[in-house]
């Protein structure tokens, strides 16, 4: 942690007549949500989401959609959600197993405590609604891992966008960009 110096005269005046400065330390508060309007903001917003999946081909039944967000240690407020949406890709029918929906800290091939976490999908515009019953605090990594039961059937780039959402009343959606995630037909490893 910085610590911040403030110029005290008055703390040692002995020594300040021997023309040595005395400093004291300020103590630092830790940041507050901001609110304006009655909306919540993050005061240092996440800037982006990593998407990472093991298994790449079509059909494939073993795959797991990862998505990972770093909050910024001076956040201000902690994450209260995230939204996943997918704008691109060949296949806008591959089912998702909504239940098997999970969150912990740490990236996937580090994972820490598990993160409560429910969702919700909407298959007409194919959009993911998470929320963290308990939000996930500043300084923290999280990974929201989404199960297809299958990957899409043709081979694609596909692309998530991917908004973070602060806890507090009426929270200002902070876009996060996109996931890219390419998924491989059989025959382009030949």
């Amino acid at each position: 942690m910085v610590k911040r110096l403030l110029w005290a005269p008055l703390a040692g005046l002995a020594l300040l007549g021997a023309g040595i400065p005395v400093l004291a330390p300020l103590a630092q508060a830790p940041a507050q949500a901001l609110e304006l309007n009655d909306s919540t903001y993050f005061r240092k917003p996440p800037w982006k989401v990593d998407l990472i999946s093991y298994y790449t081909n079509v059909w494939d039944a073993h795959s797991e959609y990862y998505f990972t967000v770093e909050l910024n240690p001076e956040a201000g407020a902690s994450l209260g959600g995230l939204q996943i949406q997918q704008t691109r890709g060949a296949d806008w029918q591959f089912p998702f197993a909504v239940e098997r929906t999970h969150a912990f800290l740490g990236r996937p091939r580090a994972r820490g405590a598990k993160v409560p976490v429910t969702a919700t999908f909407d298959q007409k515009i194919r959009r993911f609604t998470i929320t963290f019953p308990e939000p996930v605090p500043p300084g923290s990594t999280v990974t929201v891992a989404i199960k297809p039961w299958y990957n899409p059937s043709q081979a694609d780039t596909y692309m998530f966008q991917v908004t973070a959402f602060p806890a507090g009343p009426n929270p200002s959606p902070t876009p996060l960009g996109f996931g890219t995630l390419r998924i491989y037909g059989l025959n382009d490893w030949w």
